[in-house]
């Protein structure tokens, strides 16, 4: 559950890098993608992934600024959680609008617009970030102003890591989810090096991972169904929870590449149809980062070689570009409700970033 490696600082100019540091607020929020209708608010998820990218280009103050803030702003959560398990162990109902979202306005606030919120990922990506950025500069301590919002979600976790939720891609809420699970047992198994109560639920959630999302010998992409998601690849890289030359794992990217890419790029899952069920630059440069990691730099450079091959003009990377069997009704749906897909979308640089440094360049 290591983070990656920290090598020598990357120069701001690099257009990814850029990219982040550009779409931080002073106060230190990412907004996922300013210029995109829906997409203003700060995801935990993109933020987490993000402040690691800026903690993997040397550029730690960025990253040092994002956690401050998820800290204050779920900090301000805890007598909501509080709540929550008073709830739970009263045996209680709990609607899927009271639990914590999984993304907060730019200052903070939680913002209830009805958007799909119940989703435990972010958290547990937070806490694998945040240990990471901690490890990376030297903090053998949980620093005070960071150590009330990380009890919040430590508590959060405790209680409620297994509860079916929306996945990483806010759909299909009843289910319990590979790459979820394994972003809490990454999270809480990485932050328990400063908080160890932590440590049983990071086990409990990697085991449920190992025995019970796994079916015909690799990881699927929730409880009870044995479709590929890209996603997938988190378990290895970045989270660490299989080694890249486990079998399971293997097995898993293989299945990824032969149902869901076309020409380098990525698909999320077979059955997708947000906006026609495109080609993800996020999910194309994770499987770069992966192999790149696993020591096969030839086949991540292809990856990447599809990235490269979406930047616009000005060098802004997409969330997602259309692929060749797309569901055209579904691209003129979404694109008539909310506007083109997001570009920029902060994540994709993030992401692309990750990969070309673990490419060497």
């Amino acid at each position: 559950m290591a983070p990656g490696k920290h090598g020598p600082p990357v120069d701001a100019s690099d257009r990814d890098l850029a990219a982040l540091l550009a779409a931080q607020l002073p106060n230190g929020a990412y907004p996922a993608a300013a210029g995109f209708s829906q997409y203003g608010p700060c995801w935990l998820r993109d933020g987490s992934f993000i402040a690691h990218a800026t903690d993997l280009a040397g550029r730690h103050d960025s990253a040092a600024r994002f956690h401050a803030w998820v800290a204050r702003t779920v900090a301000a959560q805890a007598g909501t959680v509080a709540e929550l398990l008073a709830r739970r162990r009263a045996g209680e109902p709990i609607s899927e609008f009271d639990f914590l979202p999984t993304r907060y306005a730019v200052d903070g606030e939680w913002v209830k617009d009805g958007w799909p919120n119940f989703q435990l990922d972010g958290y547990g990506q937070w806490l694998w970030s945040l240990a990471g950025h901690l490890a990376a500069t030297g903090q053998d301590e949980l620093p005070a102003h960071l150590a009330a919002g990380v009890d919040v979600v430590v508590d959060y976790l405790s209680e409620f890591w297994d509860e079916p939720c929306y996945d990483c891609w806010e759909e299909f809420r009843s289910q319990l989810h590979t790459a979820t699970l394994g972003s809490v047992a990454a999270g809480m198994g990485a932050i328990a090096r400063w908080v160890p109560r932590a440590a049983p639920v990071g086990a409990a959630a990697r085991e449920l991972v190992l025995t019970g999302c796994v079916v015909d010998g690799r990881f699927v992409k929730h409880v009870g169904n044995p479709e590929a998601d890209a996603s997938l690849t988190w378990l290895c890289t970045p989270f660490g929870l299989v080694a890249d030359d486990d079998p399971v794992m293997r097995a898993t990217v293989a299945r990824i590449e032969a149902d869901l890419v076309v020409d380098g790029g990525t698909s999320r899952y077979r059955a997708d149809t947000y906006y026609g069920g495109g080609e993800w630059v996020i999910l194309s440069a994770s499987l770069a980062w992966h192999h790149a990691r696993a020591g096969r730099p030839d086949r991540a450079r292809t990856y990447l070689d599809w990235v490269e091959r979406q930047r616009r003009p000005d060098g802004a990377l997409p969330e997602q570009v259309p692929r060749k069997d797309h569901h055209p009704w579904f691209l003129a749906y979404w694109t008539r409700h909310w506007g083109p897909s997001a570009c920029p979308l902060v994540w994709s640089h993030a992401m692309t970033l990750c990969a070309r440094l673990a490419v060497g360049g």
